[in-house]
């Protein structure tokens, strides 16, 4: 499949931005030194006609830059280029020069890549997502591209500095700037402008780790780079219902789903019963800290907790047991943790070690991020919303996303990372318990 660029330019705020070097506080240098490719696929409206109020041709790219040139008004760090302070520490240099904006065109259709056998790869990433160096200073915080397709649909491919910020940040940057692509007001595309000021999350005066931490320790993050494919798991609203009756009444959508995803790959993996077993959980802090970061916050707020059982009570136990290992871990993340983390990985950093970017985990271990909740799909530049969202690749076997789908009727998606050859084995039981 060919992909032709057409154009390609740098998008610099279209106002007044701030001119600083923006500090990063630990919890966005524990994350990987990476962009995060996602593909949003919108398909050809019906009938074939010039979309938007005001008559501009389908996914207009000279609309679409206009609105991000003025949504990087908002979201400047994303305007800035990765640069370092004076005593050598990761910061965003402030400096308005653009995020990058590529249209390019593909001789591919959206249901060939798109449809139900959509699997993320380098190769998704190569056609849509822009790509540019990403672990050194200076490199570009932000990339997109908009690649028109044979069939008449497009695909917006986004890469984002993941220092920037995390997912609840990213969504709320599409939001914005699909609501400036609208035509809506600032004050109506963003009523709650984002928080910038990360100092919130400075280590306490001296630092000290209450907890222990080893989901950040690059020791458990030493598997060696294994062949993998991915694939996506369609969850209907039956199968949750079933997932979910087997455990406690209020479990989460994300407790069912990855308690049962835990189980199904420790058999397709052939774990020993008496070995052990790790799960890697993230957790929004936003509302967890006392007091709470503001809603709007932009930057990295997620900390990972380590949960750790037996393979035996994983394949054994029932499921809803499972899923209260998986809740009580969650629940422990509280203030004093979040502190914590935060002291324990300036502690690290001052003996010289850094806290584990990688995914490359051994093969007893699984890491579900969850984007439950998250606007994904209200990104409507003006032509309608997307009908398909997710990561243009993964980067570890043992990793796996748990989204929605475009409708609430549709259940949920499970994109899984996993060896080749447990994959039959992974898929029957999956489906078949």
């Amino acid at each position: 499949m060919k992909v032709e660029v057409v154009d390609s330019t740098l998008v610099a705020p279209s106002g007044e931005t701030p001119r600083l070097g923006l500090w990063l506080s630990n919890l966005d240098l524990a994350v990987p030194k990476t962009h995060t490719p996602l593909v949003y696929y919108y398909p050809a409206p019906t009938p074939p006609a010039p979309g938007g109020a005001d008559g501009e041709d389908f996914f207009s790219p000279d609309r679409i830059r206009a609105a991000l040139a003025k949504a990087l008004v908002l979201f400047y760090p994303l305007a800035g280029r990765l640069g370092v302070d004076e005593g050598g520490r990761l910061q965003i240099d402030c400096t308005g020069e653009g995020a990058l904006f590529v249209v390019a065109k593909a001789d591919c259709t959206g249901e060939d890549l798109f449809g139900s056998n959509y699997e993320p790869s380098p190769e998704i990433r190569r056609m849509f997502v822009p790509f540019a160096p990403s672990g050194d200073p200076p490199c570009l915080m932000a990339m997109f591209q908009v690649t028109f397709l044979k069939c008449g649909g497009v695909v917006l491919g986004t890469g984002i500095h993941h220092v920037t910020m995390d997912g609840v940040g990213a969504f709320h940057f599409i939001q914005t700037w699909t609501g400036l692509a609208r035509g809506l007001a600032v004050s109506d595309a963003c009523p709650s402008p984002p928080f910038h000021d990360r100092t919130l999350l400075r280590p306490r005066s001296p630092p000290h780790a209450d907890f222990d931490h080893p989901v950040y320790s690059p020791a458990y993050l030493n598997g060696l780079p294994r062949p993998f494919v991915t694939r996506v798991y369609s969850i209907s609203t039956k199968l949750l219902a079933d997932l979910k009756s087997r455990c406690a009444p209020g479990v989460s959508t994300y407790g069912a789903v990855t308690a049962h995803l835990w189980r199904c790959m420790c058999v397709a993996r052939g774990l020993a019963p008496d070995s052990e077993t790790r799960l890697r959980v993230p957790a929004n802090i936003r509302h967890r800290l006392r007091p709470p970061l503001p809603r709007q916050f932009f930057g990295n707020a997620i900390v990972r907790d380590l949960v750790t059982v037996r393979v035996g009570d994983v394949l054994a136990q029932p499921l809803g047991f499972v899923a209260g290992t998986i809740r009580k871990a969650v629940e422990h993340v509280d203030d004093s943790y979040v502190r914590s983390v935060v002291d324990y990985l300036e502690l690290e950093s001052e003996k010289g070690s850094q806290a584990a970017r990688g995914q490359l985990m051994p093969e007893s271990d699984l890491w579900v991020v969850s984007w439950l909740g998250m606007p994904m799909y209200d990104a409507d530049f003006g032509w309608g919303a997307p009908k398909f969202v997710a990561p243009a690749q993964m980067f570890g076997s043992g990793t796996a996303y748990v989204t929605q789908r475009a409708h609430r009727d549709d259940g949920i998606a499970v994109l899984f990372a996993l060896e080749p050859q447990y994959l039959k084995c992974f898929e029957d039981v999956f489906y078949g318990e």
